[in-house]
């Protein structure tokens, strides 16, 4: 991989003021050596959606790349597989691309406002996450056995279960907010999501049709609107059968795909595990052959 930044940087977009008007000041200590008067009232920045961007020097004239992460995770999905090879980020800037990566709202950098939403977070436990990524089966965690011919870099899954993040479940719609607006400010791109962040792509797909230059969906959890009209590519990882909604989802993505084409929509679906290798998890991006997981898709972008 060989690459040199232009530029790179941070900023945030949208959000809105919130203000607040009850509570009493309270004396607190927020240092060993130091307190002040804490007043809870007053205005604060609330719902922002945090990006950080890449520019290569030698960009291709092409739509930058919004990468949106998926549910109870960050940005840092994109930035470096958890066995410490170069994430996507990194092989869409060694392909000539412009990157910009989110953390949407509440998560990672993005932050968030305690007592705004009305239900509490949830937090998904390391067993959870073993199998309902494909990792392994139940009975595998303790002894970390995964599946036969797993990709999944399953000697680093610590390091993984660290990156997971507590999530509320309402804040989907902030969150497309936040996507939209990232898009407005670009003025076009094209997204590639994952899991959730599925579900939030496609809505900021049908409020911004005229600025989504393409789609590469990784394991989505909703399926592609009926109106896409740009170029889009499903990936599906192994282990499928293995749990009914996971069955019951691939069936939806073919399904989509299908009368996409049929509409004469540039759509594709990917099984990975028949185009690229067996083994795939839920984490493509992830995987020890993440790197020709991408190349497969890359047509959609």
């Amino acid at each position: 991989m060989s690459y040199t930044l232009r530029d790179f940087g941070s900023y945030t977009v949208g959000g809105r003021m919130h203000r607040v008007m009850e509570g009493e000041p309270q004396e607190v200590q927020f240092t060993r050596t130091a307190s002040y008067t804490y007043d809870p009232r007053g205005h604060f920045a609330v719902e922002q959606t945090y990006v950080q961007y890449f520019i290569p020097d030698r960009a291709r004239d092409l739509p930058p790349v919004v990468l949106v992460h998926g549910g109870g995770m960050h940005g840092s999905t994109w930035e470096t597989t958890p066995d410490g090879r170069p994430g996507w980020i990194n092989l869409l800037l060694d392909r000539g691309r412009e990157v910009h990566v989110v953390d949407m709202v509440e998560r990672g950098r993005s932050g968030f406002a305690p007592g705004l939403w009305d239900d509490a977070p949830i937090l998904r436990s390391a067993e959870e996450a073993w199998t309902l990524f494909r990792i392994g089966p139940s009975d595998g965690f303790v002894r970390r056995r995964a599946f036969e011919g797993s990709q999944f870099p399953v000697s680093a899954l610590d390091g993984f279960l660290q990156r997971i993040v507590p999530r509320w479940l309402s804040t989907t719609k902030l969150q497309t907010n936040g996507v939209i607006a990232l898009i407005d400010r670009l003025g076009a791109a094209s997204l590639v999501c994952h899991s959730q962040g599925g579900e939030v792509g496609f809505d900021a797909f049908r409020a911004r049709p005229d600025k989504v230059f393409g789609i590469l969906a990784v394991e989505p959890s909703a399926f592609p609107p009926s109106d896409v009209t740009c170029p889009i590519t499903l990936l599906a990882g192994d282990y499928l059968d293995t749990a009914q909604h996971w069955s019951d989802r691939a069936e939806g993505w073919r399904d989509s795909v299908a009368k996409l084409r049929a509409r004469g929509v540039s759509a594709c679906f990917i099984d990975t595990a028949k185009t690229v290798a067996r083994g795939g998890s839920h984490f493509l991006m992830m995987d020890r052959n993440s790197d020709d997981v991408l190349d497969a898709g890359m047509a959609a972008l």
